[in-house]
């Protein structure tokens, strides 16, 4: 990632249209453009508190990788009373652009779904340049930036159905947000999940079976990566079960803090 000066690029709808902007404090700097194709700064400042908050990239791509802590690998296989498997390489997978839902907006939980709905705190790293072939070395200068994500999964569905169409990818399973953040030191950064104010998992953010860098690397060998795809790194521990009228935070110090109300759906 080129270095530069920092900025949190927002995303918003005001009016009914929607826009970027560069978010200093509370208030957003309305620009022309957006972030992946360039941008022209006006001199119009907004309230946050004016516009509504939406996810801050509609991906082309939408890529996660599975099981990339570590401790999230064994306590997983504690639960299943297997023997914990680490992956041997960076390997990628895909969620769906229906699932993604901002800052603020509800997790809704469907009526038939089981009681193990769980919530994965996870860094998102999100692309601003097309790239292909990259060294690892080289990897991180294709990233804009990185936002938040909560890979919100509903494991009896995870492990019964052939696909995880359902348990990763129903309608508002993905938070994602607030804004993106363009610079950060990915050794400094820590992982703080709470529910309903109570912190339930915490963990250093970087401490990844495979980094950003190796998984971008990796990926670029076969797929082109576009501006405004999306790649979610992962979770550490052990995630608890969420319900109706919880409120589940995912704060990554040094980018911001991800929060959603969980309803669950009635018939």
């Amino acid at each position: 990632m080129a270095k530069g000066k920092t900025m949190r690029w927002i995303r918003y709808e005001r009016n009914g249209e929607k826009a970027y902007g560069i978010l200093e404090g509370d208030s957003i700097v309305e620009v022309k453009g957006d972030p992946f194709a360039g941008y022209e700064k006006s001199r119009t400042m907004r309230s946050l508190k004016e516009v509504k908050v939406l996810v801050p990239v509609e991906p082309r791509n939408f890529y996660a990788a599975g099981l990339n802590y570590a401790g999230h690998v064994i306590e997983m296989a504690k639960k299943h009373g297997t023997e914990p498997d680490l992956p041997k390489a960076a390997d990628i997978g895909y969620r769906a652009n229906n699932a993604l839902i901002a800052d603020g907006e509800a997790i809704v939980i469907p009526a038939d779904a089981g009681e193990e709905v769980q919530y994965e705190g996870e860094l998102v790293a999100v692309i601003g340049r097309k790239a292909k072939h990259l060294s690892e070395k080289d990897a991180l200068s294709c990233v804009l930036g990185y936002t938040i994500g909560n890979d919100v999964s509903e494991r009896g569905w995870q492990r019964k159905d052939r696909t995880l169409w359902r348990a990763k990818n129903t309608d508002t399973f993905k938070p994602m947000g607030p804004w993106i953040e363009t610079e950060v030191d990915l050794d400094k950064l820590e992982t703080i999940v709470r529910v309903n104010g109570a912190e339930t998992e915490r963990f250093k953010t970087n401490s990844m079976v495979f980094g950003v860098a190796q998984f971008l690397s990796r990926m670029s060998r076969y797929l082109t990566l576009y501006p405004g795809d999306v790649v979610w790194m992962g979770t550490e521990g052990a995630p608890q079960n969420l319900k109706s009228g919880d409120l589940c935070e995912i704060e990554i110090e040094g980018i911001g803090v991800l929060s959603n109300p969980v309803r669950r759906e009635v018939l």
